[in-house]
């Protein structure tokens, strides 16, 4: 193989070959994964919309694949940036590069096994469902037909990949005809085991040069002890603000009474009916135990509760035992067993859990229960995951993990805390990669960070407007004063406005009361499928959007559609949260500031990511408007503002009104 040329002479022909132009924040990002691969540092590096980061990473990432024939593995939080790497970046960055690495990179994307087509369960049927579905003759009807064409569609497909069906299918559909790693029989007992889809994707993964897959997936490689990815020396997180919450989501778990039942039922037929009854029995203590508890975070464990949860892990021992190790049966009879062990060891191993917490206070317990929620659950989650990060991810590979928001407050030490990295006060904005500083530590992992800013022109292209006059927002809903902000800045710009809020509660409230006063669309979240409505929302320049959480990340509108962003309130986490309050709490113990570490730096992450809806191209122009005052007043409100772009500031709201008006008008000729 002839020799591998340097990255940036990668980087340029790539660039070259998609029609885009060299800028100087995706060179020095690409020198800087290039230098984090061959020292083995990690590397955090904060690079913002329109510098390029994807070939900044990839192409540094399919050098050392091809040179070392080695596997790098790219996560992502989203299945659309996934997509777009598998389907846009990959496919043209191969081709460009084929003739200058000797040959062409391979890729591949891999997901979960719940993501593909079981073919085993398709032609053998899923087991019973809840009874309640049972009696509701329309869900019988839709589900039937959902079914019937997950049916058709397994004759066609050659992936059995869940993201190739459109239009999708429900949850309760795709369950018919999908299993969890745990339920599947396993490539050497299942009949179907060598046409299997999810095997096909590991496989296919195997011999790549690239795999591309979710947090979760590098979530459960590192953390449930099993290996779910390919061997791979080098993994790039991209949209890295986003690790810890799905790696949490990941290592959280749920009991109900329902779900002991189910297991109950499923094991009944074959073990012994008494030994079967004794889980049954358990489920129904839980249940009422749960049905007479308040929601909220659990501080110590009621002695009933505990009782419960006792009765509830011997039971399902017993029936684990009763079940006994894996005998040469049928195939039907193995299905049956598998399936029933899964429930098992999952109602067990969430009721040890559980049990355990409240002694060595490595997780958060709380009872959930909401209108959403038919039945009260007992939730299960890590206090943190930074330990488990910094044990089972950077211990074993070298990580560079990237994304548009990861200075909060000027600086990469938040994220750096839950990462599981050692924070310091070195980390700044560096000018150059020559000049980037090192995270010294003797006892953690060694990595240095570099923001390399962005090429909007912030202070000349958008303004940040704080209402500083307005009263701080309340717990009872949205004050007249906003509904009459709201209005007066959604007038001024000839609509075009994200309207993003703390709460569904909020955002209906604004919808309903401003749809009668302002001459403009407004579409609400809720009122049809999120990415419909953002379709609208971009297609209708006079349009608004109005939302809450979904919306402060996901919506990517260039152009005049959307020149005014409107935020609500400092958006802290509930306080009656358990998970953050425990974390909180957690760092009071130690002598932190619990507020600055948990609450204010949520709160930072997700103003940054609502204020990087305004600019997605060169020529964007508009306003942020932040309506809580706090952001103006409150001692940690300059921790927040370091975390947003560096717009140009103003409190006056004839000054916001006036600019909005200039730009509408400049559109409208």
């Amino acid at each position: 193989m002839p020799e591998v040329p340097p990255t940036l002479s990668l980087l340029e022909t790539a660039v070259h070959a998609v029609g885009g132009a060299e800028r100087p924040g995706q060179v020095e990002m690409a020198e800087a994964v290039d230098r984090s691969i061959r020292t083995g540092e990690h590397l955090a590096v904060q690079a913002g919309t329109g510098t390029g980061k994807s070939l900044a990473y990839l192409v540094p990432s399919i050098r050392h694949a091809v040179a070392e024939s080695e596997t790098v593995v790219v996560s992502t939080a989203t299945i659309a940036l996934q997509r777009q790497l598998v389907d846009r970046d990959l496919p043209r960055l191969a081709k460009a590069l084929k003739k200058d690495l000797g040959r062409e990179p391979t890729f591949a994307i891999l997901k979960g096994r719940r993501n593909y087509l079981c073919m085993h369960r398709v032609h053998n049927g899923a087991p019973e469902e809840p009874e309640d579905a049972l009696f509701d003759p329309f869900a019988v009807s839709k589900l039937g037909r959902e079914v019937k064409r997950l049916h058709e569609w397994s004759s066609d497909t050659e992936t059995g990949d869940r993201d190739e069906l459109v239009p999708g299918v429900s949850e309760h559909a795709w369950r018919q005809v999908s299993v969890t790693a745990r339920e599947c029989l396993g490539v050497s007992k299942c009949p179907i085991g060598s046409d299997c889809f999810a095997e096909r994707a590991r496989a296919q993964a195997g011999k790549a040069d690239v795999v591309v897959t979710n947090h979760a997936m590098l979530a459960i490689d590192a953390l449930e002890g099993y290996q779910v990815l390919p061997e791979h020396d080098v993994v790039v997180i991209d949209e890295a603000h986003d690790l810890v919450d799905r790696v949490t989501s990941v290592a959280t778990e749920e009991l109900t009474g329902a779900s002991i039942t189910i297991a109950a039922r499923r094991c009944g037929r074959l073990i012994d009916q008494d030994v079967a009854d004794r889980l049954a029995e358990a489920s129904d203590g839980l249940a009422m135990i749960l049905e007479d508890m308040p929601a909220g975070r659990l501080d110590e464990l009621p002695r009933a509760l505990a009782g419960a949860l006792a009765a509830t892990r011997d039971a399902a021992h017993m029936c684990m035992s009763s079940l006994g190790p894996e005998r040469k049966e049928d195939v039907e009879g193995a299905t049956d067993r598998k399936l029933a062990m899964s429930l098992l060891e999952e109602v067990h191993d969430c009721a040890v859990r559980i049990l355990d917490a409240f002694g060595e206070e490595r997780d958060v317990v709380w009872v959930s229960g909401d209108f959403n929620q038919k039945t009260p659950a007992l939730r299960v989650a890590p206090l943190g995951v930074g330990g488990l990060l910094r044990e089972r991810l950077f211990a074993k590979r070298t990580t560079v993990l990237t994304s548009a928001t990861l200075t909060l407050g000027g600086a990469f030490d938040a994220m750096a805390r839950q990462w599981g990295l050692p924070p310091s006060e070195q980390v700044r904005k560096i000018e150059g990669a020559a000049s980037d500083k090192e995270i010294k530590d003797v006892d953690g992992p060694k990595w240095s960070g570099l923001d390399v800013g962005s090429p909007f022109e912030h202070r000349s292209s958008g303004i940040l407007y704080v209402a500083r006059h307005l009263p701080q927002p309340g717990r009872d809903g949205l004050p007249k004063e906003y509904l009459d902000e709201i209005e007066e800045l959604v007038n001024a710009a000839g609509g075009r406005a994200l309207g993003l809020f703390s709460s569904t509660r909020a955002a209906k409230a604004a919808t309903e009361a401003l749809r009668d006063k302002i001459d403009y669309p407004i579409l609400c979240q809720g009122d049809d499928a999120t990415g419909l409505l953002v379709k609208k929302f971009a297609e209708d320049e006079r349009t608004c959007l109005f939302g809450t959480l979904s919306l402060w990340q996901g919506v990517d509108v260039p152009g005049p559609s959307l020149q005014l962003v409107i935020m609500d309130r400092i958006p802290f986490p509930r306080p009656d949260d358990p998970l953050a309050s425990a974390r909180q709490k957690a760092v009071n113990s130690r002598g932190g500031n619990g507020f600055l570490t948990v609450a204010a730096t949520h709160a930072a992450l997700l103003l940054a990511q609502g204020a990087g809806r305004l600019l997605r191209s060169m020529s964007d122009k508009g306003v942020v408007a932040i309506l809580d005052p706090r952001l103006a007043t409150a001692r940690y409100g300059g921790f927040l503002r370091a975390s947003l772009p560096p717009f140009w500031t103003t409190y006056d709201p004839d000054v916001v009104r006036a600019a909005l008006k200039r730009l509408d008008a400049a559109h409208t000729r």
